[in-house]
């Protein structure tokens, strides 16, 4: 911490010229901060929620090919960071000074095209629930900085292609079915934040975590996940009720997996890493509302769905809304499909039950084809694996039922 009274205000790291050590935050999370530029550098001012330190993060505006960012060890007081403030306007004051660009609450991430980075910011958020007490939000609205000034991207190589490409990143509407919490690990099961007990850094690593890519920069850089939010792309939903007198939270989750996702029809099957297109982790959290002395009440069920993991695709047409289905025979060994029964049971343990929902006849053989295969390649993994470990595979025609 700098020190008060009437010693010298701390000096950051970025300034004099150190390079910056890591240090944690006190209470590890950070969810208000204001963006800073003057005509060199991008300033990031944080400060957590009960507003007892703040924090500086200096992003280079000059070198547009690289993302150069150095965090400031030193971890300031509200009026230790005004102070900064105003020494940086005024060591900048003949170029401008420094100049608020907006207020925001999280990095999203960033991202490279043809020519500068840009710096994928929250600038609104929606409170839509709580687990346990972690508040989980939404976004209302997001903004894209580029890490350069307008005048020299104008003057830029390829700047029509560079605004083509913009013009698609503004396509994904992250006011939609993103949703992300800076105290809860959203991206896990209830139960598996629960049973690990891990502390530290928010895993960025796990499948479920859509902006993954868009912040590994930044996260290698300084090492840590204090400036950015981890999205899960999916649905989340939750609602009071009564019963008997009784009163609940029910919370309605589904995580959709950022590996091997696509448009209905463009992604089907297994990929060569047991990857399946569209895989999805729904949950269901139930919490009875506790009397205050009284132990918690909390219930939480997982289940998974995805394509089915063999290679197979489905040729789109206007004229065929129901296209058939092209199976590959070029995994003879089901080495995918094992690949993804492992990945399973890594995440959620034994045994595996598989509920099968293909059609069992039909006029014209199209699902019918790979449920016959599927059922071989279950027929076949489980002639390799213990009684204890085998895939219990239950067929379930929704067309009989």
């Amino acid at each position: 911490m700098a020190a008060s009274g009437n010693a010298s205000p701390p000096q950051p790291h970025f300034l004099n010229g150190l390079q910056p050590e890591q240090s944690s935050p006190p209470d590890g999370v950070m969810d208000k901060f204001r963006l800073y530029e003057t005509r060199a550098n991008f300033y990031l001012i944080g400060r957590n929620k009960s507003r007892t330190y703040w924090r500086v993060l200096k992003i280079d505006g000059m070198e547009p090919s690289e993302l150069n960012v150095r965090e400031d060890s030193t971890t300031y007081t509200a009026s230790e960071c005004s102070d900064l403030l105003k020494r940086i306007h005024e060591g900048n004051r003949s170029t401008g000074g420094l100049k608020l660009v907006t207020t925001c609450y999280g990095i999203v991430g960033f991202i490279k095209f043809l020519g500068p980075y840009y710096m994928v910011l929250i600038t609104k958020r929606k409170q839509i629930g709580d687990i346990c007490g972690h508040t989980i939000y939404a976004i209302s609205k997001s903004e894209i900085i580029p890490l350069l000034s307008s005048s020299v991207q104008s003057k830029m190589a390829n700047y029509k292609s560079e605004c083509r490409y913009k013009k698609l990143m503004c396509m994904v509407d992250l006011t939609k079915d993103f949703f992300f919490s800076y105290s809860y690990h959203i991206m896990r099961s209830l139960q598996k934040n629960m049973c690990d007990n891990e502390t530290g850094q928010v895993p960025y690593d796990t499948m479920f975590v859509w902006n993954e890519f868009l912040t590994r920069g930044i996260r290698n850089i300084i090492c840590n996940t204090f400036w950015t939010v981890a999205l899960v792309y999916g649905f989340f939903k939750q609602s009071s009720i009564s019963i008997s007198g009784r009163y609940f939270k029910l919370a309605l989750i589904a995580r959709r997996s950022r590996h091997y996702a696509g448009m209905r029809y463009l992604k089907r099957g297994v990929n060569e890493k047991g990857r399946v297109a569209n895989d999805v982790e729904t949950e269901q959290i139930v919490v009875e509302d506790a009397v205050e002395g009284f132990p918690m009440q909390i219930s939480s069920v997982v289940q998974n769905r995805g394509s089915i993991p063999l290679f197979w695709s489905q040729e789109t047409s206007r004229l065929n809304i129901k296209p058939d289905i092209t199976l590959s025979k070029r995994d003879q060994t089901y080495k995918a499909t094992r690949l993804h029964f492992e990945n399973l049971s890594k995440r959620y343990g034994n045994p595996i039950i598989i509920l099968n929902l293909i059609k069992t006849h039909e006029k014209k053989p199209r699902e019918s084809v790979l449920r016959t295969e599927f059922a071989n390649a279950i027929e076949s993994i489980n002639n390799d694996l213990s009684e204890e470990h085998r895939l219990k595979f239950l067929h379930w025609d929704l067309h009989k039922h």
